[in-house]
């Protein structure tokens, strides 16, 4: 999967780097989980209820500084009921509401029934700059 910055990341680095306006990074990060896709401005429709919360996650850049991925795996604990057909994720500066940073569609959908647990392999979310 591979993603994109927001357009609230963005305009965060932008005036960091440019302006000089200090930006902080999250001491954590969290993916959640879209049955909606979000777009570059936010948006879509993340999981609720049936034992989804998002979970907590650790990159590292690697290359030539433009890739980042999860260091580890990403597991969700098992859906109390049907969370839908997962589409897309983010990766957002808080547990619960926050600001989303980055998004990417799945590569293929997983729709998610009772008992299901959704895992995401260590490097299978990477976020790129281009």
């Amino acid at each position: 999967m591979a993603g994109s910055f927001t357009d609230y990341l963005e305009d965060k680095i932008l005036k960091h780097v440019f302006t000089n306006t200090a930006y902080t990074s999250p001491t954590t990060v969290y993916v959640g989980l879209f049955t909606a896709a979000p777009t570059d401005a936010g948006g879509g429709t993340e999981i609720t209820g049936n034992g989804y919360t998002r979970k907590s996650a650790a990159f590292t850049v690697s290359g030539t500084g433009t890739l980042a991925a999860n260091t580890s795996a990403i597991e969700f604990d098992a859906a109390t009921g049907s969370w839908g057909t997962v589409v897309a994720m983010a990766v957002f500066d808080a547990s619960t509401t926050g600001n989303m940073l980055a998004w990417a569609d799945l590569t293929t959908s997983k729709t998610i029934a009772t008992g299901d647990v959704l895992r995401i392999p260590a490097t299978s979310l990477a976020i790129t700059l281009s």
